[in-house]
């Protein structure tokens, strides 16, 4: 077997966090520790987004996250081939750490190309756990130091929650022009809403007020997700704290140039962690 890599190639890295993105400043401004591991979590994710865009052949998709599937199976046992999963597999603590949970994530992913990811409501926190949670707390594991699992639990369920409404109320007419339904099919049924409604240039009045209280909810899971993570971890787990602040921002702020945004977003992003770090 060739040498396992110690870095991440350079495409990969641009692709796990392309500059000025909230994944981007999360990372920056990370504890020391976790900066290796979340670059590596990272990147896999955005492999994984990249085939769940709509304007990726859905067909196409299935067979590469089917080959994903076997590949965390490869990672679990310290196997693996692709070029990000040695990158982790190479970090110290990579033996210490169960990668099961980014099968889940792989497994949801699936589930979000069947087209209808969520039949009832309380099925969100569990498939947006299994797309962010999962992944996420492994990054915290692989970068070691003292763990309150419980709080850091609670914490990266609201953030992963957060991040499945925001992106879906700001995604869903693309996803829904495609045949999927992002949403709980049981809210839609209640809301009286139908897919020619998620489909249509213009949100029509009810579909505004669903996703308002959409962005309302993605904005209580982020202030959770802030005030879940315990005083003794926050120094250590930062980064998290990162994607909820500049998150809840991007929900909030809809609207401004980019170049305004960005800068916004740093310093938003640094006075997080500034305070985190004490």
């Amino acid at each position: 077997m060739s040498p396992v890599p110690k870095t991440l190639d350079a495409t990969y890295r641009a692709r796990a966090i392309p500059i000025g993105s909230v994944r981007y400043w999360s990372w920056l401004f990370a504890a020391a520790p976790t900066r290796a591991p979340l670059l590596g979590v990272y990147a896999l994710l955005a492999e994984w987004n990249a085939l769940l865009d709509p304007a990726t052949e859905a067909s196409a998709s299935r067979i590469k996250l089917a080959w994903w599937q076997e590949e965390i199976q490869r990672l679990i046992v310290r196997a693996p081939v692709h070029p990000i999963c040695r990158y982790l597999a190479s970090l110290p603590r990579a033996d210490a750490v169960d990668f099961t949970p980014l099968s889940g994530a792989v497994e949801a992913s699936l589930a979000e190309l069947s087209g209808v990811p969520l039949e009832r409501s309380a099925e969100l926190e569990p498939h947006a756990g299994a797309l962010r949670a999962g992944p996420l707390g492994l990054a915290s594991q692989l970068a070691g130091g003292a763990l309150d699992e419980v709080g850091l639990g609670n914490c990266l369920r609201a953030l992963a929650a957060a991040d499945y409404l925001a992106r879906m109320s700001r995604d869903y007419r693309r996803q829904a022009r495609v045949g999927r339904v992002p949403f709980a099919v049981e809210e839609l049924l209640a809301a009286g809403l139908e897919n020619a409604d998620l489909c249509a240039d213009q949100a029509p009045p009810k579909l505004e007020s669903y996703l308002e209280l959409l962005r309302a909810r993605a904005a209580q899971c982020y202030e959770s997700a802030a005030l879940a993570l315990p005083a003794a971890c926050r120094a250590q787990q930062r980064h998290l704290l990162v994607l909820a602040a500049v998150g809840l921002k991007h929900l909030r702020q809809r609207t401004s140039s980019l170049e305004s945004a960005r800068w916004q977003d740093m310093l938003l992003a640094w006075s997080t962690a500034r305070r985190a770090a004490g």
